[in-house]
Parts: C-alpha cells; sequence; structure tokens
C-alpha cells in the first residue's frame, strides 16, 4: 500500500477512535475495568466462574458490568490497532527517502503519549485534567495525520489566489479560537457539566452572579477516590457549561464570517472548503443546542465530537493551503 493511501484510512480510522472514545466516556463506561492494558486481570472481559472468582479475590471493591466492560475494552482494541497503523506508517516513511521524516516521528511519540494518557486515565480514576488531555490529545493525531497526508501529495492551492492566501491570519485566528473550544468542550465533558444549564439561550436562575471561573478551571481538585460523574458543585459547573456556551458563539461568527470571505476565493477549492465550513458550523451549533434541549442523548453527543472533529480537520486543511507556499 502506498504511504498517502495508508494514512488516508489511518484518518478515518483515527476518527472512529475518537467516536469510540467519546461513546465510551458519554457511556460512563471510562472505568468499566479498573485497571490497564486488560480487564480484571483479563486480556478479554471476565465471564466464566472461575475468572469472576479471580476478580472477586483481587477486585473486591468493583463489580464486573460487562457492557461497560466491553466498551472500554473494545476503545482499547481499535487505539491498539491506531498505533500499529501509525508505526507502519512511520516504518514506511524512515525507508523511503522522499517522504517525510520529522512528522511521522512525531506522531509516533504523540500516539506513545496518548497510550500513556489513557493508562492515567484509568489508574488516576477519570481525573478531568487527564481525561481532556487524552481527548485533546486525540484531536491532535488527527489534525497532524492530516498534515502528513497533505505533505505527502503535490498540493498547492490553483493558481496561488493572492485573495485566499491575504486571509491567512484570519484563518489562523480562527483555528486558534476553535482548539480554545474544543479544549472547553473537553473540560465540560470531563467535568460532567454538559447538563448544568439545562435552558436556552442562558443558563436558568441568577447565573451570573454564581460565576466561579478560579475554581472552574483549575486543574487540580483535590483528591478523590474516584473522578467519575465529577466532584464539582453546582455552581462550578455552571461556570463551565457557560463559557463553553459563549465561547461557541463567538467561534461560530467568527468561522462563519471568515467562510463567507473566503468565499469570494478564485480557487474552486477554497470555495468548496468555505461551504463545507459553513454546513459543519451549523451541524455543530444544531447538536449543541439539540444536546441542552434533549438532555444530552447519546448519540447527539458523540456527534458532537464527531463534528467538532471534522472542523477541525476542515480548519487545519485551510490553514495549510493558505499558508503553503505557492
Amino acid at each position: 500500500m502506498r504511504i498517502p493511501h495508508l494514512i488516508k484510512f489511518t484518518l478515518v480510522f483515527t476518527l472512529m477512535v475518537i467516536l469510540m472514545g467519546a461513546y465510551t466516556r458519554l457511556s460512563d463506561a471510562g472505568l468499566g475495568c479498573p485497571d490497564w492494558p486488560g480487564c480484571y486481570g483479563h486480556l478479554t472481559v471476565p465471564n466464566e466462574s472461575h475468572e469472576l472468582a479471580k476478580v472477586e479475590a483481587h477486585f473486591p471493591e468493583h463489580t464486573v458490568e460487562p457492557e461497560k466492560a466491553w466498551l472500554e475494552m473494545i476503545h482499547r482494541y481499535i487505539a491498539g490497532t491506531l498505533g500499529l497503523l501509525v508505526l507502519v506508517i512511520l516504518i514506511l516513511c524512515l525507508k523511503q527517502h522522499s517522504a517525510p521524516k520529522k512528522l511521522p516521528i512525531l506522531i509516533s511519540a504523540l500516539i506513545i503519549f496518548q497510550a500513556a494518557l489513557g493508562m492515567w486515565t484509568v489508574t488516576m480514576k477519570l481525573m478531568p485534567i487527564v481525561v481532556m488531555s487524552h481527548l485533546i490529545g486525540g484531536f491532535s493525531l488527527f489534525s497532524l495525520l492530516l498534515v502528513l497526508y497533505l505533505r505527502t501529495k503535490p498540493f498547492r492551492i490553483p493558481g496561488g489566489d493572492l485573495y485566499a492566501r491575504k486571509l491567512a491570519p484570519i484563518a489562523a485566528l480562527g483555528l486558534a479560537v476553535l482548539v480554545i473550544q474544543i479544549i472547553l468542550g473537553g473540560w465540560t465533558s470531563s467535568n460532567y457539566a454538559a447538563l448544568a444549564c439545562t435552558t436556552l439561550p442562558i443558563c436558568e436562575g441568577n447565573w451570573i452572579d454564581n460565576l466561579r471561573f478560579a475554581d472552574a478551571f483549575s486543574p487540580f481538585q483535590g483528591n478523590h477516590p474516584s473522578f467519575e460523574f465529577g466532584v464539582l458543585d453546582y455552581a462550578t459547573r455552571m461556570t463551565i457549561h457557560v463559557s463553553h456556551r459563549i465561547w461557541g458563539v463567538l467561534t461560530a461568527i467568527i468561522l462563519v464570517w471568515f467562510a463567507i470571505k473566503l468565499l469570494k476565493a478564485q480557487s474552486t477549492t477554497m470555495r468548496k472548503s468555505a461551504y463545507l465550513l459553513i454546513l459543519l458550523v451549523i451541524a455543530q451549533v444544531a447538536l449543541g443546542i439539540s444536546n441542552v434541549v434533549m438532555h444530552l442523548p447519546l448519540g447527539i453527543a458523540v456527534s458532537h465530537n464527531g463534528g467538532a472533529a471534522l472542523l477541525l480537520l476542515t480548519m487545519v486543511f485551510i490553514n495549510y493551503a493558505l499558508w503553503r507556499k505557492a
């Protein structure tokens, strides 16, 4: 298989891992297996009587929940497969003289760190800063794989398109704003704050007087036996939710404004990217509103994660195109 084809397949596989990770987290299955990398000391979820007896002896404080445990293990299996795909890409790039070298090494280092974060997510009992870092690591891997794919292709904006290139600083601003919004989304999810506000367009009650930014964004939340279902009080979670919601509005405005300007580009590729960007922003806003109105249904919540990943990929592509030398 040629390197670009393998990277393209790995990109799709990475999106699957991101969606599966979101599904596992939102199904409250992050601690479905309380150890790592196995499950209660097994490579699969224990279900035989002698296996369950061993679990009872070594994990007396836990009860095997097969559905949650299998979700966690399937996520680990496909994440491990993704690691092998990245390793193959690295080997092929190092062997092929004309292929990029530094970027595949960086991606390989990132996926090793992702594995460590996956372990710490379990061993530190869903500590929010670790869970959020794991999510951001997955999005970063997704973006770097796209850049690597583009580096293996002779991609340039046809004709240079001087008008589009002038929009590069705005594209960079849009990417930065979007990254902050994704981080806020990860922090909202990892602190179980997605339903801290259940009314639109603003929170219920006297929410302004209850904002606690110092507590809401402190990475250290004390020592707890487990962070599952969150340890913060309502006012602090509400602050996190409000921050994500308000920054989301700002993000949507900036991205749509940028996309409208990009629609005037001469390049067909850039105009198509602008239309895609507008559609993804509209979809993300609709999914975000649906999460609040419908009280975080699993399918919509997972789709919201996937939409964020696709938005990020679109903005990375546009920035690559606009900043790449003609």
